[in-house]
């Protein structure tokens, strides 16, 4: 069964190559040929759904009403495990459910020992929409969002810097990165959004999405996949491909470390092994170069491919992951 897994580091689309090993591929020159994709056509792909319709999560507060019955009435906060503890009935399991859900939930959790209840629930607090903001931020960390946020209202509430620098480049911002998962990511240069208006690149965002804000001049590479902190990385002098692959925190436990992918634009790419490294095979542990990518696929995947465009400072590149098992 073959599936395919898109990481999108998705600002500009020029000099498309295919890097394959052992890999059954897809044309990828051709899908690209044949959609025409523009700049915002493919910032756009990346963009998260409309969520319509909320759903609770760990973390909201609501107030459960029971009519004519006070004592079963009361706040509650919608634990890690999406569970609120009602009097008398014990645990019952919220998240994901809709207020409307939520309150028939509850009617049915009490009709076992009350009879003709009337539940209503409000949420007081909503705590769905994190998004979590890391770099040249003013405020930082985890922000929430009543609803779902575009980019732009995220960098409004963080407080970033001025877009362009006023002069002086290394001030400024210039673009950001958002991470969604371990294995998916869109560079947008933010100059055309913010100076220009160009409201393409105002992408809704998901629940949990990552935004990153470089310094003008960071040079970066980047640690995907089934590792313990994915995400784009200050390259520092003599840096290796040990020191990215560390500094990410290694392969989960269910990271592959055998077949590991170091990607290198207009080089391609090459296949590592942890044991190998480990047992001292140092010219797998070579210097890493802005723009360099390392893949830590799941274990068991037979095969896989990759699409990856020049990585430039600001226009990105792209990525396409495939597997057959």
């Amino acid at each position: 069964m073959r599936t395919a897994l898109a990481l999108a580091i998705l600002t500009c689309i020029s000099g498309v190559g295919v890097l394959a090993q052992n890999a059954d591929t897809l044309d990828f020159h051709e899908l690209r040929k044949e959609r025409k994709l523009s700049t915002e056509e493919m910032v756009k792909a990346f963009e998260a759904p409309p969520i319509e319709v909320y759903t609770l999560r760990q973390g909201d507060e609501i107030f459960v009403e029971v009519w004519t019955r006070p004592e079963l009435s009361g706040k509650h906060i919608i634990g890690p495990d999406g569970r609120i503890t009602l009097p008398v009935v014990g645990s019952i399991t919220l998240a994901n459910l809709t207020r409307e859900g939520a309150q028939d939930a509850v009617r049915t959790a009490l009709l076992k020992y009350y009879s003709e209840i009337a539940v209503t629930v409000r949420v007081d607090r909503y705590t769905s929409y994190h998004i979590y903001v890391l770099g040249r931020v003013t405020t930082g960390g985890a922000l929430e969002f009543e609803k779902q946020p575009n980019l732009m209202q995220v960098l409004t509430r963080a407080g970033s810097l001025p877009v362009g620098g006023s002069g002086a480049e290394k001030a400024g911002l210039v673009r950001c990165a958002i991470f969604r998962g371990t294995d998916k990511i869109v560079w947008i240069d933010l100059r055309p959004l913010v100076s220009q208006g160009n409201l393409a690149l105002n992408i809704r965002l998901a629940p949990d999405d990552l935004v990153y804000l470089p310094d003008a001049d960071d040079r970066l590479v980047y640690v995907l996949g089934d590792v313990a902190h994915p995400g784009a990385y200050r390259l520092t002098a003599d840096m290796s491909f040990l020191d990215a692959y560390s500094q990410a925190g290694g392969a989960t436990d269910d990271g592959d470390q055998v077949h590991i992918a170091h990607i290198r634009s207009g080089i391609g790419q090459r296949e590592i092994s942890m044991k190998q490294i480990l047992a001292g095979k140092k010219d797998l542990n070579m210097a890493m170069e802005e723009g360099d990518i390392i893949f830590v696929p799941k274990k068991g995947l037979a095969k896989f491919a990759y699409v990856l465009q020049k990585a430039a400072p600001i226009t990105g590149f792209a990525i396409l992951y495939s597997t057959v098992k």
